[in-house]
């Protein structure tokens, strides 16, 4: 589902990823970890297209990313991959429904379809009486839910989670390492994580760890 090749990348006269290879099956969950300062994010950031390595190419379900233009890549960004981060990034003027249903409607789905596919998820993720609250009325492992069902509104092939737990106190930490996997079980998705939780690693189906810009053997 998504291959790299040979992945460079330099900020300045920092070489922070040195030559990366890596892949990861269709419907594989997939943890990166390492120290801060391994690579782990600019690899992530790469493989989601919102950062352009030096050199190397990268493909998702077949599709050679970097050699799309700009508005191209946009839209197989919005469509294909959905985000989560350590801060959820919700707009706090949006209900929980509008937030997760604004990623539909970039791409052009209609209002009903959106807000349907919207509650479904949220109702899936345990906040169907959640729908009508704004951020700042949720919790923040709710918070977090709202913006992994917003990474999901458009089906995406594959989900990219930066630290996805790193705000999150243990028993909500702990209830957002399993949804990673009911989720997969659910939708099928190649999932990534970038963590420093050994625990949530050791959940994966397969674990990689970064050092100074390269991968371990």
């Amino acid at each position: 589902m998504i291959k790299a090749t040979d992945i460079k990348k330099s900020y300045g006269s920092l070489l922070v990823l040195k030559g990366i290879n890596f892949e990861a099956k269709e419907a594989e969950v997939l943890s990166i970890v390492g120290a801060s300062g391994a690579g782990k994010s600019s690899l992530l950031q790469i493989l989601g297209t919102l950062s352009r390595p030096d050199t190397g190419a990268v493909s998702i379900d077949g599709t050679d990313l970097f050699s799309m233009g700009s508005n191209a890549l946009a839209d197989f960004r919005n469509k294909k991959i959905g985000f989560v981060f350590q801060f959820h990034h919700l707009l706090p003027e949006f209900t929980a429904l509008e937030n997760v249903a604004i990623p539909a409607l970039i791409a052009k789905e209609s209002m009903g379809r959106a807000r349907e596919r919207a509650t479904d998820l949220l109702t899936f993720l345990g906040l169907k009486e959640r729908l009508t609250h704004k951020p700042s009325e949720l919790s923040g492992g709710e918070q977090q839910r709202v913006a992994i069902a917003r990474a999901l509104i458009n089906n995406p092939s594959v989900l990219l989670a930066d630290e996805p737990s790193g705000n999150l106190d243990t028993v909500t930490k702990q209830e957002i390492h399993k949804l990673f996997f009911d989720l997969r079980e659910k939708y099928g998705q190649t999932i990534v994580i970038v963590t420093h939780d050994r625990d949530l690693a050791a959940m994966s189906d397969r674990v990689l760890e970064m050092k100074d810009g390269e991968f371990l053997l």
